[in-house]
């Protein structure tokens, strides 16, 4: 039975928790203070710690990497959450943190994900982001709502053997999202086989994917076995698929219809067991209409389609992935954690990101590059500057103030002059998460 250690100083709140973990079938003990947690309690027997942050002498996060708790993960509990606050927690070695108030399917789906990880991940320095999971859903970073839509999605459909079509702009993390599939399913012990198929010239894609025979055309001294062929028992994951020629378009509509692989230049077929994942940033359906894209295969292709939001609908998500790839980024060349300034966090959050989460890695690594080693700042990562109506909607946010408070203050002064697709622009999330965060706020919009 996993143990946990809650420390909170208020009562009420306290007792509800302890009853909703007990309830799961964890042995929970109660503490109020750092103190009491240090001295009435052996913190390295606990499999985890749920602690406030604001605590009555010292604060929780005294407990993130303490000597006495030798690695036992910290998940911290805060009311003041703001930008900066909540990046610095994760920095300071947490494993992650959540924002009251939160729903307690949230935090316990939080605290099944922790529990479920490796012991040795555990006691590991904790990356400075929020991962959507820490194994299997290595690289996807995010607790948006969006991005735990994708993540109970991927749950399903992984373990399966179905055809998966994942759509998204170009630099979402599609690829990441096909090698998630690869690593839940039954297939995990076998080859994941990435292919680009923009990157293949047209001449060669149909012999890259299916082989060839010696002498099936020029050049062509020996036999050659296909990606698909080494895909075999493991996942196909084929990207940019809306750039396939026609012609190779009905070879993987044959195949997918057989499950036969037949080289070029021969007359016999070979038996594969292969999971295909496809993905593109195209409009299929529109392909369809203009005669590019076979209707056929693409019906074969959309069994399940798994739909990746953009970077300018994911919130709060942005300064976690920046702050994940700050400190990838300083470790791999060996320097100290460079801080997010005021101002980059603030041009993080406000610009929209056209090329997602590609662009805002590529800007990470220009401005560790560029910078000192003491703080990045908004000029460093040299972003384009946003349409004047989008930067004066959030020029006003101050450090101090958190993301909370700031969105029941802007949608409370903009919602009787701008419609809500426009409040959802301004604030850089989807229309679904402005109403999912207006209930639980209770800022229900006066008709």
């Amino acid at each position: 039975m996993p143990r946990i250690l809650l420390v909170e100083d208020e009562s009420i709140i306290r007792s509800e928790l302890r009853r909703l973990l007990a309830r799961e079938g964890h042995d929970v003990a109660e503490a109020q203070s750092v103190r009491e947690a240090e001295e009435e309690h052996d913190l390295a027997s606990f499999d985890l710690v749920i602690t406030d942050v604001r605590l009555p002498g010292a604060p929780g996060t005294d407990l993130i990497g303490s000597s006495a708790a030798h690695g036992v993960p910290v998940l911290v509990m805060t009311s003041y959450a703001t930008v900066r606050s909540a990046v610095d927690v994760m920095k300071r070695g947490a494993v992650d943190y959540l924002s009251k108030p939160f729903e307690h399917d949230e935090l316990l789906a939080l605290v099944e994900r922790i529990l479920s990880r490796p012991r040795t991940a555990a006691e590991a320095p904790a990356a400075p982001a929020a991962r959507v999971d820490g194994g299997a859903f290595e690289g996807l970073i995010g607790r948006s709502a969006a991005m735990r839509e994708v993540e109970a999605r991927l749950r399903k459909v992984a373990p399966t053997d179905a055809t998966v079509l994942v759509l998204g702009e170009s630099g979402t993390g599609k690829e990441l999202v096909a090698a998630a599939i690869h690593r839940m399913s039954r297939r995990s012990g076998r080859a994941f086989v990435p292919v680009n198929c923009a990157a293949i010239p047209e001449g060669l894609i149909e012999s890259e994917l299916f082989g060839h025979e010696r002498g099936a055309f020029t050049g062509a001294t020996s036999a050659h076995a296909g990606l698909v062929e080494a895909a075999d028992g493991g996942t196909l994951f084929l990207d940019e698929i809306g750039e396939l020629p026609q012609s190779a378009q009905a070879r993987l509509l044959r195949f997918l219809q057989t499950g036969e692989v037949r080289h070029v230049g021969s007359t016999r077929a070979r038996k594969v067991s292969v999971r295909l994942v496809a993905a593109t940033h195209r409009d299929l359906a529109a392909m369809v209409q203009a005669g590019t894209f076979r209707s056929d295969l693409y019906f074969r292709l959309r069994v399940i389609e798994v739909r990746l939001p953009p970077l300018r609908e994911r919130g709060d998500d942005a300064l976690a992935l920046a702050s994940h790839f700050i400190t990838e980024g300083s470790r791999k060349a060996g320097r100290p954690v460079p801080a997010l300034s005021p101002d980059a966090e603030k041009a993080i959050m406000t610009h929209s990101w056209p090329g997602n989460v590609r662009e805002l890695e590529n800007a990470i690594e220009r401005a560790l590059i560029l910078s000192d080693g003491g703080t990045i700042t908004a000029e460093l990562l040299g972003l384009e500057a946003e349409e004047e109506s989008r930067g004066a909607a959030q020029a006003q946010l101050p450090s101090d103030v958190s993301l909370e408070e700031y969105f029941r203050r802007f949608v409370l002064e903009n919602q009787d002059t701008m419609t809500e697709t426009e409040l959802a622009k301004r604030l850089g999330i989807s229309r679904k998460t402005l109403w999912e965060r207006r209930q639980r706020m209770g800022l229900s919009r006066s008709k």
